[in-house]
């Protein structure tokens, strides 16, 4: 029977041998546990099997398991990585570490408004609908330089990189192409002089082809706690 410890030990060597195929040390690869809809004590047996990153889609299970977790609080970084409206971004200012899904300029202000002073600045990555689609959230391409430099210059938060979630692709070379797209547009705001060092991009299915287009965070939710009900 799997277990999460089991299940973690082969995403952990499963991005082993990815790095190791893109000739990169594994550490330049952080794994993100992707705990949606999975209760606290799953997120208990994935950090007491050595993982302390945590990613959430919904603002308010994530603040119910936040609190139900409080004794791990120092030790857990929470990662909100699903849609966020105008009306939560107050309670993820104060309750999280690291915001994905930063898709408009309207919203990393409220975030930068409202991060308590006595916290370290909160982390933040641009959503990117990298393959144009109409049902995804994020900033189109070409909006991402205007939006990067404005949120970068923001108080209270630091603008660490991009993110996308690319429509499913079947073989590695169309898997990796978003994934090089993501990459190339990282690089450009790069040039221009933003201190970005984060792609936060690949999950279950294609995590290999991320880290062949120079992932730094994979996105892993069902390979680790199992399906989704």
């Amino acid at each position: 029977m799997a277990t999460i410890l089991g299940n973690i030990q082969q995403v952990r060597a499963r991005i082993a041998r990815a790095c190791d195929v893109a000739q990169r040390p594994v550490q330049s690869v952080t794994l993100l546990c992707v705990s949606k809809t999975f209760g606290p004590d799953a997120v208990r047996e994935a950090h007491a099997a050595g993982e302390r990153c945590f990613g959430e889609n919904y603002v308010q299970e994530a603040l119910d398991k936040i609190a139900a977790l409080a004794d791990l609080r120092g030790a857990i970084e929470w990662h909100l990585i699903g849609p966020l409206q105008s009306n939560k971004t107050r309670a993820v200012a104060e309750q999280f570490d690291w915001v994905h899904s930063v898709d408009r300029l309207k919203i990393a202000q409220r975030l930068s408004e409202q991060r308590p002073a006595n916290l370290p600045p909160l982390q933040l990555c641009l959503q990117v609908n990298i393959s144009g689609e109409a049902s995804k959230s994020g900033l189109a391409p070409a909006e991402v330089a205007d939006v990067a430099q404005a949120v970068a210059a923001l108080p209270g938060v630091r603008l660490r990189g991009l993110m996308a979630i690319p429509e499913p692709a079947g073989d590695l070379a169309a898997q990796r192409a978003p994934h090089r797209a993501l990459r190339e547009l990282f690089e450009s705001l790069r040039a221009q002089g933003l201190e970005l060092d984060t792609l936060s991009m690949g999950m279950s299915a294609d995590l290999e082809a991320a880290i062949l287009e120079g992932s730094t965070m994979v996105r892993v939710g069902s390979a680790i706690f199992g399906a989704r009900a």
